[in-house]
């Protein structure tokens, strides 16, 4: 069951153009598959010096994580718990620049671990079936309350 923008943008803190997520394509309580089609535009809120940075696919990543979060709670009357993305581990970068790619982005993530305070996402980014680029990340739940 796809899920659009508005739903997206409504569950994560990033909105307007830096809500970078475009639908969810399809979600288990492992997985999330994410697209994206705004890395050519010209008024991309990470564009620096007239390019958008391959590392700049990483925040498309944990936004997608954000949203595996938020999905994960739907229906349980809990509201989504901020995340701070704390460690980044393997990091493969296959190109320098995504505004380049032509094809939309797919995000692809799977949480591997995790608790109520952490989790630990596998992530890769791909444009049809080349992948962009790979690695692992560790996310820390309610990091803003984390000592209170």
């Amino acid at each position: 069951m796809p899920l659009e923008r508005a739903w997206i943008e409504s569950r994560i803190p990033h909105q307007g153009r830096m809500c970078l997520i475009d639908r969810v394509i399809e979600w288990s309580s492992e997985r999330i598959v994410c697209s994206s089609e705004g890395h050519r535009r010209a008024d991309h809120p990470l564009r620096s010096h007239g390019r958008l940075g391959i590392a700049c696919g990483i925040e498309l990543a944990a936004q997608s994580m954000a949203v595996h979060g938020a999905m994960l709670l739907e229906g349980s009357g809990q509201r989504p718990r901020a995340g701070l993305l704390a460690a980044l581990r393997g990091v493969r970068m296959h190109v320098s620049k995504l505004d380049d790619v032509q094809s939309e982005l797919i995000c692809d993530a799977v949480r591997i671990a995790g608790d109520g305070r952490t989790a630990v996402y596998e992530f890769e980014l791909r444009a049809a079936a080349a992948v962009l680029l790979s690695g692992r990340a560790t996310i820390v739940l309610d990091a803003a309350g984390a000592g209170q």
